[in-house]
């Protein structure tokens, strides 16, 4: 029985040594645009995925990717062995914006054989067949769901996860006791009301983590979030200031479904 426990811990270690190694060459790999490069002193793609206990074998659901910021990792990680599904906005959305967002993903899915096990859907559909997914992420998008549309993502990427499947989530971060109002208008949201809405839909909370904090941020500036950079709203108007304290104060929490 010894021998078994003993063969156990050294196969998972092995395993997990395996993932963090492919998890570093997707982080480092020339796959990558140095545009999306000078962004990791503030997104810090490697401890951030790491933190959510992610296997290159997995099949991955990753929620809104806009540009495919974190695609373009993701899809160099589970490039032997896994799947990701990237849940796009609709291409039948009434919106402009939206269409010409999704148009432009796909073609840049479809013209890279990097993203060959990419498979796009839309972020209001079911994602995947249930308890069919490993994980699910989302990166900077909860303020752009606050109400209803929430609820729904949230319960449609609880019935894809598999049991014991995780939900990492990674958000602008709002002072405690900001209004909902307020968290709408700013792109801040308290992490009270992102652990409220993830339980409610059966999540348990498995940890917390500030590897995506910034203590200088104020998270009270004239344009909400997007003051900051990368957007910078103001554009030349106090842009060394916003520049010195950089991207948003965020949170980074992981959920599971429960096994059982």
């Amino acid at each position: 029985m010894k021998l078994k426990i003993l063969f156990t811990i050294i196969l998972f270690t092995f395993a997990s040594l395996g993932s963090a190694d492919e998890l570093r060459k997707a982080v480092d790999s020339e796959d990558r645009s140095e545009k999306n490069i000078v962004r990791d002193e503030f997104r810090k793609p490697y401890e951030t995925l790491s933190f959510f206990q992610l296997e290159p074998d997995m099949t991955i659901v990753e929620l809104s990717p806009g540009g495919g910021w974190y695609t373009e990792i993701l899809a160099n990680f589970i490039r032997k062995s896994g799947n990701l599904i990237a849940a796009h906005f609709s291409k039948d959305s009434d919106r402009a914006y939206f269409r010409n967002s999704r148009i432009n993903f796909e073609k840049k899915v479809k013209e890279n054989s990097l993203y060959e096990k990419v498979r796009v859907v839309d972020l209001n559909s079911k994602l995947s067949d249930p308890s069919s997914v490993d994980a699910v992420l989302t990166f900077r998008n909860l303020h752009n769901w606050l109400g209803p549309n929430m609820d729904k993502i949230f319960s449609n990427s609880y019935v894809a996860l598999k049991p014991g499947g995780l939900f990492g989530i990674v958000e602008h971060r709002a002072k405690a006791g900001t209004s909902m109002e307020d968290m709408k208008k700013s792109g801040y949201v308290t992490e009270k009301h992102a652990i409220k809405i993830a339980k409610k839909h059966g999540f348990e909370l498995l940890a917390k983590s500030e590897i995506n904090a910034n203590p200088k941020d104020s998270a009270d500036h004239p344009r909400g979030v997007w003051t900051l950079p990368p957007v910078l709203r103001l554009k030349e108007k106090d842009k060394e200031k916003y520049l010195a304290i950089g991207e948003s104060d965020r949170m980074t929490l992981l959920f599971r479904k429960p096994k059982s």
